[in-house]
């Protein structure tokens, strides 16, 4: 018999089939063989899943491995290996390295350092443009050719709209292996004019510590844009990390009309809310403590626009949930708030933090497998470049995740695999984790 896996016992969920019962999943040479009661009796190995959630490997459309050049920060090896201990088996790696990625070149070193150290499966974003300067567009055939799946210019908002439609038409030329429509530009939405200096969210929590803060109508401005250039050439756009409850409406409204955008939010951008910076009483009399964790781009905002944020998710405006995985070194965030980085190391806390959505009432569990598998594969079209991810499907990748939904854990940075112990949930309690992840057949992560 060929080498095989048996998953047993589990409630498997399929949100492509619309699965939901307890079965078997068998693997055969690193792909799905079967799926239904009592499969793979004769596996070589079994992994019993008995109380367990057994879903498609989780997929996000956002993470920042920081190699090349930043890896005091974060490497390919230890991103990816956070990655699978959050149930991820495909990340796609976004371009604000140093060199960035606006050559072949560092799109080929990517996925050869992946291929030889990496734990999951990793797929390149490339830039938008050279150096990520937003002054003259990357050779994105040359990227798409190498195997970049989108392009991007990161934290750094494309703000010329004549550069930004011609990397839309461009983009839209660019036919992924199994065809189809052009590559999608991922843009992060930000007027600069608007959020000038700003640290957070422009709200109270703000006023009360002195910090400057950045407007959602920063966000809503560039959203509004793309939608109108998305219009005018026909190829789509993706906006990264939403966080108002403006650029929700936007996109309702742009989909509606049949434009081709689509739409990441985060589990923090879904869960908390500005107040997280807000430590409370410092050791000076008066003074106010705050959380440089916290600290995120685009800010965390009000509770309201996180409503609206999970509303949008759950309505389709908004298409899937994206990490927006940001590891720092230490000496980053232990500063000022003004100097701190910005940025979260999500990737092992996504699922425990989305689980919260469940455990409140405000989401069902099949509902949110969707938007961290299939979603974010459709969001991107990233079943082009590799058939049958995110599903459960016979003949898919052998992607699985294993998850024990009332399990009670305490978030530890230290206890990270990622470099990035830059977390706001340090100390809290959340309930349900990953207990083992599968990647084309092998597992790779087992906490059971």
């Amino acid at each position: 018999m060929s080498e095989s896996l048996t998953i047993r016992g589990g409630r498997v969920i399929d949100p492509v089939s619309g699965l939901d019962a307890v079965a078997d999943v068998l693997i055969a040479d690193g792909r799905i063989a079967a799926v239904s009661p009592d499969a793979g009796k004769e596996a070589r190995e079994a992994v019993d899943a008995t109380g367990l959630v057994v879903c498609p490997g989780f997929v996000d459309t956002h993470t920042h491995l920081r190699e090349p050049g930043f890896e005091h920060k974060e490497t390919i090896a230890s991103g990816t290996l956070a990655a699978a201990r959050g149930g991820f088996t495909t990340v796609c790696a976004m371009p604000n390295t140093e060199p960035a990625a606006d050559t072949a070149a560092i799109i080929e070193f990517v996925l050869r350092t992946a291929q030889a150290e990496g734990a999951i499966r990793v797929l390149p974003i490339g830039c938008v443009t050279k150096g990520r300067q937003g002054r003259e567009l990357a050779e994105l055939a040359e990227l798409a050719a190498a195997g970049a799946v989108a392009f991007s210019d990161d934290g750094s908002p494309v703000t010329d709209a004549h550069l930004m439609r011609r990397a839309l038409e461009y983009a839209s030329m660019l036919r992924p292996p199994a065809g189809g429509l052009g590559l999608p530009v991922i843009d992060h939405c930000e007027e600069p004019a608007l959020s000038a200096d700003g640290v957070m969210h422009e709200g109270w929590v703000a006023v009360r510590l002195g910090l400057q803060g950045v407007p959602a109508a920063a966000e809503e401005s560039m959203v509004a844009r793309d939608i109108a250039l998305a219009g005018l050439t026909g190829a789509q756009v993706h906006i990264a990390h939403v966080s108002t409850v403006g650029s929700v409406e936007l996109i309702r409204r742009a989909k509606s009309a049949g434009l081709p955008v689509t739409a990441e939010v985060t589990p923090h951008h879904l869960c908390l809310s500005h107040e997280a910076v807000l430590l409370g009483p410092a050791e000076t009399p008066g003074g106010l403590a705050f959380d440089t964790n916290a600290k995120v781009s685009p800010p965390l905002r009000t509770s309201e626009d996180a409503a609206a944020c999970l509303a949008g998710l759950l309505d389709g405006a908004i298409d899937c949930i994206a990490t927006d995985h940001a590891p720092h070194a230490v000496e980053d965030k232990l500063c000022e708030f003004d100097q701190a980085a910005m940025g979260i190391s999500g990737l092992e806390t996504a699922l425990g933090l989305c689980l919260s959505l469940v455990h409140d009432g405000r989401v069902e569990l099949p509902a949110l497998i969707e938007k961290l598998t299939i979603g974010p594969v459709r969001a991107l079209g990233l079943d082009r470049h590799i058939e049958s991810i995110g599903t459960l499907s016979v003949g898919a990748p052998g992607d699985v995740t294993l998850i024990d939904p009332e399990a009670e854990w305490t978030v530890e940075p230290e206890r990270f695999a990622s470099k990035g112990r830059n977390t706001p949930l340090a100390g809290r309690t959340l309930r349900g984790r990953v207990v083992a992840t599968v990647y084309e057949g092998q597992v790779v992560f087992d906490d059971r």
